[in-house]
């Protein structure tokens, strides 16, 4: 099994996919049990000190200037993890959990958070095990970290509350952890402080969905191609001379994956002696544009997302110096801005996929294509409701796609009075992210049945390539009506595992 090694930086993306969804056992190296232990000397001395320190021998958010006496800080510290672990709602996913985890042992292992080293390898220790936290969908504001969704992690670090095994059954956390040999953490000074406050659930959900969506904007190229072929529209219009007059990166990489699928192709062009179609439609003609803007988004979420990976985010944190300093370093403004900007970019991904859809199944639209590409007209009504599928899709991605960082809901009686929203940000996204899926397995689905039904004319190898493999994997082609639902599944699934990608690149070679 992979294993990851958690060190006082250098954690990326793949880490964090690799403990999320892989599994990954995770070590902690040598130079992050040291840092813990100098951080902890520094809370330990400031905390023996008569002097009120916030987070060390204070209350916190509003209740800040409290000073709490020796005897009570194992209290307070275990009392705020108990009453911060106040979500509601469905369980958010497993691999959400764990990069949620994962990415809090990471700034705890810095040596900026003032936690014990037995804190920080318990929680290895309980990933390790598979033991997963239950958290749910509603309690973070995005604001002094992803509060309660950390909390019930925290919970479960001290043998409270509920997870999930390895099995996948829901228990006692205290069984689970005596179950694995794990000793449930009393909490000191600062410490359930520093397991509370991060960006850890909306910067792990970005990560995953630049991941997916990576694969996405890839297949979306894809499905444009095809689409482009069943229309005998041209592929004139991907030339690289014309890209390169308007050097957005994502476009010029759109336009040529596009190119790549298309070469060999006997269908484009078809229309140049067709009087009426001067030029392609839009969603044909723009397609690199638009999924090309999208790309460049993805570019810059990307960005902030390895800036947002090497930053450690808490409040207080311990500096190098000695000093223990609040900060603002926990508002999630940064990543819950580029989580609106994904779902906006993927609902117009969307949108633009959909149109072309549509243009395949109108008869009036399609040039020479049967209608809704049924086989008997009338007696078969073909891919109508499909449509409506994707349309319904569609139309939820552009109410997703309003931006949750744009609003702000003060907390804490006015002390926390801005918060990012990022949690709510990036829980949209992952929907989006699902239903964009959705969507161009529609477009898949169409466009190489209509590929199909364009007899005389030899698609393009990759093209064939597809359809081939499409069929492999259960998605039957064109013919009389049919329970449609499980082949749209299986697109669904073509898409998902990136076998539609596999399928091409190994006619085309890697696609940007």
């Amino acid at each position: 099994m992979h294993t990851v090694v958690v060190g006082t930086s250098g954690v990326t993306a793949s880490d964090v996919l690799a403990v999320a969804r892989a599994d990954a056992r995770i070590e902690l190296a040598e130079e992050a049990l040291t840092a813990l232990a100098a951080a902890r000397g520094i809370v330990d001395a400031l905390a023996a000190k008569p002097e009120p320190v916030y987070g060390v021998s204070t209350g916190f958010g509003a209740l800040a200037t409290r000073h709490i006496s020796q005897e009570l800080r194992v209290q307070l510290q275990r009392n705020i993890v108990r009453s911060h672990a106040a979500g509601m709602g469905p369980r958010v996913e497993r691999e959400v959990v764990r990069a949620l985890m994962f990415l809090r042992l990471k700034t705890v292992c810095s040596g900026h958070t003032g936690v014990r080293p037995e804190v920080a390898q318990t929680m290895a220790d309980i990933l390790n095990a598979g033991i997963t936290p239950v958290v749910h969908e509603y309690g973070s504001l995005g604001c002094s970290g992803d509060l309660a969704p950390l909390s019930h992690c925290a919970l479960t670090l001290m043998g409270e509350g509920e997870a999930e095994g390895p099995d996948g059954v829901v228990r006692p956390a205290a069984e689970l952890l005596a179950e694995h040999g794990i000793a449930p953490v009393e909490l000191h000074e600062k410490e359930g402080l520093a397991l509370l406050n991060g960006t850890d659930g909306m910067l792990g959900m970005l990560i995953m969905a630049l991941a997916d969506l990576d694969t996405l904007y890839k297949s979306a190229d894809v499905t444009a191609a095809l689409s482009l072929e069943a229309l005998l529209g041209t592929d004139k219009v991907l030339a690289p001379e014309l890209h390169a007059i308007r050097p957005h990166p994502g476009q010029g990489a759109s336009a040529a994956n596009m190119l790549a699928v298309l070469k060999g192709s006997g269908l484009t062009g078809h229309h140049q002696g067709d009087a009426p179609r001067v030029q392609d439609a839009y969603s044909v003609r723009c397609a690199p544009q638009v999924a090309g803007a999208g790309r460049d988004t993805l570019a810059h979420a990307r960005l902030v997302a390895e800036r947002e990976l090497a930053s450690a985010v808490d409040n207080p944190v311990v500096l190098p110096d000695g000093r223990v300093e609040s900060n603002g370093n926990f508002h999630g403004a940064p990543v819950a801005y580029v989580l609106d900007f994904l779902a906006i970019a993927a609902a117009d991904l969307a949108s633009i996929a959909e149109r072309r859809t549509d243009r395949l199944l109108d008869k009036n639209r399609s040039h020479g294509l049967p209608p809704f590409l049924a086989d008997d007209a009338g007696v078969d009504s073909g891919l109508m409701i499909a449509q409506y599928t994707q349309a319904a899709l569609v139309s939820e991605m552009k109410r997703l796609a309003v931006p949750a960082s744009a609003d702000s809901i003060p907390s804490s009686a006015m002390q926390e009075d801005h918060v990012s929203m990022g949690w709510s940000a990036a829980r949209k996204l992952r929907t989006a992210v699902d239903n964009l899926t959705r969507v161009l397995a529609i477009e898949l689905y169409a466009a190489t049945r209509a590929i199909e039904l364009r007899e005389g004319l030899t698609p393009a190898p990759a093209s064939q390539a597809t359809i081939t493999a499409l069929r492999k994997a259960g998605v039957e082609g064109p013919g009389p009506d049919r329970f449609l639902a499980p082949d749209l599944a299986a697109a669904d699934g073509f898409v998902r595992t990136g076998e539609l990608v596999t399928a091409v690149e190994a006619v085309t070679g890697p696609l940007a």
